[in-house]
């Protein structure tokens, strides 16, 4: 991919983050608190959980080594906010944080390196363009698994594949 491809491939890809972010949240809040915290074998155990591990994967680790260039060391598993309703906001909120920051890069940082600090405190350098794309394809992995639960529960489940955004915004 040459450089001026990246910005709008990688902007497709925070649009989607944040359209599949909130169609999966309106699904989960309908849940009970028991079906929401309930251990369903996923690597987070639940739905909290696993919503709790975007928060600290997605935004609060490596939005923050995009952004500030800073490592924050945090658990994966980590219970950062015990509230739904505010983990859904956070989770909102930072999902829209993307697209401003990929916005603000010239198109040369994307043919770049990133260069941070493991949470087992290695040195790490690795392709700008790639680790991105990791931040957004993990988040739609444990959307993914989400949906499984939700469809487990016996609840509906949004549909979440790229393309049905592209033809929203398409019409």
């Amino acid at each position: 991919m040459t450089m001026t491809m990246w910005h709008p491939f990688f902007s497709t890809l925070a649009r989607y983050n944040v359209w599949a972010t909130e169609r999966l949240l309106a699904n989960v809040a309908v849940l009970s608190d028991e079906d929401y915290r309930r251990d369903m074998g996923l690597f987070f155990r639940s739905i909290h959980g696993t919503l709790n591990h975007l928060l600290v994967g997605e935004h609060l680790l490596w939005y923050r080594r995009f952004s500030e260039g800073v490592s924050p060391t945090l658990a994966l598993d980590a219970e950062v906010e015990h509230d739904r309703a505010r983990l859904a906001q956070r989770l909102r909120e930072g999902a829209a944080r993307w697209q401003p920051l990929i916005d603000s890069w010239a198109p040369a940082r994307f043919d770049g390196v990133l260069g941070y600090t493991t949470l087992r405190g290695q040195a790490a350098t690795l392709p700008f363009a790639a680790t991105l794309a990791h931040v957004f394809n993990h988040g739609t992995h444990h959307r993914g698994q989400i949906t499984a639960v939700l469809t487990a529960l016996g609840q509906p489940s949004p549909e979440l594949d790229m393309v049905y955004m592209l033809q929203q915004e398409a019409s």
